[in-house]
């Protein structure tokens, strides 16, 4: 406790609030802190809530330093505020003593706001928030998710190292107990059909993500030992790596994750590749702290050409790159350098580099997607059809916990001003 007093105390409480600004769900850091400060708990949590219900989630695996503690005045001179400490404490303090969230108060006709029926395809950040804010607000929420647990990408893609599955089921709990209604082991596009939600459910927010891993068309991707990475986080089903060398493709959390993963598995060495410099990795800069003190091996500013075997990976041909500004672009492009090639004996590739959503699934649906296989929706995230709604990684916003949060909580303002006019 002295310790989160401290915390609390080296906060500035600044009227400007460049924290909440630099935070996706816009959480009123300044506010929440000062109730910390007071030793009122509860009412921290209150003000937490009326942003997110994911705090002791989100407090352990944001990217801080790229949105809130990176705005932080105290971190001009020093080092920032320890935002996502204090918010795990107050997020855990909540479960523990289980501390309710307010209902919102929306001044709409309750008898209105109770009919309608509402479902929720997806269970992850954007599926969660925005449920737990339709049931905060009066309305019937049913969740339809494809396996036997909620949790989304939570489960699924973010290793155990990371999140403690046990304190996301006990934020699940918290959700559920706002009155949601769960359909389990219920897949879209298998066993229920848009088609039939829509004669049962006033309006329906499509939240499913997107774990297809992107191909980079190179030679030999399609050879056995060649792996998406969104693939082997959410199967949790690796090959034996047992004194192998693995080269893990990418330079954001996923790669990170991945050669995190694979690298307590008994392999021989894991070698991050990423094309441009280590300060551009989007990737958070404690995850590559870590996974650098944990033995991972990083290559900069170089890119994989070629994975070369004739059934199996054997070897990698890579080449080095050089960052140049190209033309109408603020962010430097990396560009091959010629005759920098060079081979790296290679058991097992991992493609790290970016995802989408499941086209058989999408395509199905009657729903206009865009170029790359996104659902495509408007300022009020509405599809091309009426009460249909999508958010998060399936309609190709920021890939983050908290940004896919966001837009369940977007979506869920949207559907109660939408179906309560």
């Amino acid at each position: 406790m002295e310790n989160i007093n401290e915390l609390a105390n080296y906060c500035l409480n600044c009227k400007a609030k460049p924290c909440q600004k630099g935070c996706p769900l816009g959480n009123d850091i300044p506010e929440f802190i000062k109730n910390v400060k007071d030793g009122d708990y509860e009412q921290a949590y209150k003000v937490l809530s009326r942003t997110t219900v994911l705090q002791s989630v989100c407090g352990r695996i944001c990217p801080h330093m790229s949105q809130c503690m990176g705005k932080c005045v105290r971190g001009i001179k020093s080092h920032p505020v320890n935002i996502g400490e204090l918010e795990v404490f107050v997020g855990d303090l909540a479960i523990k003593n289980n501390y309710c969230m307010d209902k919102l108060d929306i001044d709409y006709n309750d008898v209105k706001k109770m009919s309608n029926k509402v479902a929720i395809i997806g269970s992850g950040p954007a599926g969660l928030t925005c449920g737990a804010f339709l049931a905060r607000s009066g309305f019937d929420v049913t969740i339809y998710e494809k396996y036997d647990h909620l949790g989304g990408i939570l489960r699924h893609g973010i290793p155990e190292f990371r999140l403690d599955k046990e304190i996301l089921d006990n934020v699940i709990r918290k959700i559920l107990a706002l009155g949601i209604k769960v359909e389990y082991k219920k897949e879209l596009g298998v066993n229920i059909l848009l088609d039939q939600l829509k004669n049962q459910y006033d309006a329906i927010f499509i939240a499913i993500g997107a774990n297809i891993p992107w191909r980079m068309g190179i030679q030999g991707e399609e050879l056995n030992g060649v792996f998406g990475g969104n693939y082997l986080l959410e199967s949790n089903n690796h090959p034996d790596y047992g004194g192998k060398n693995v080269a893990v493709i990418g330079g954001g959390n996923v790669a990170m994750d991945c050669a995190r993963t694979i690298n307590k598995m008994g392999v021989n060495k894991v070698t991050v590749i990423y094309r441009r410099a280590e300060e551009q990795m989007p990737a958070e800069i404690k995850e590559i702290e870590d996974a650098k003190s944990e033995g991972v091996e990083f290559l900069f500013q170089t890119n994989v050409v070629k994975i070369l075997g004739e059934k199996e990976v054997k070897k990698i041909e890579c080449i080095k790159t050089e960052l140049v500004k190209k033309e109408g672009e603020t962010r430097l492009s990396p560009v091959d350098v010629e005759g920098s090639n060079f081979i790296l004996d290679m058991d097992y590739v991992v493609m790290a580099i970016g995802s989408m959503p499941e086209e058989k699934i999408v395509n199905s649906l009657g729903i206009e997607c865009d170029k790359k296989g996104y659902i495509k929706v408007d300022e009020n995230y509405e599809t091309s059809m009426k009460n249909v709604y999508a958010g998060g990684d399936v309609v190709g916003t920021k890939a983050t916990v908290a940004w896919a949060a966001r837009t369940g909580r977007d979506v869920a303002k949207h559907i109660r001003e939408d179906l309560l006019k």
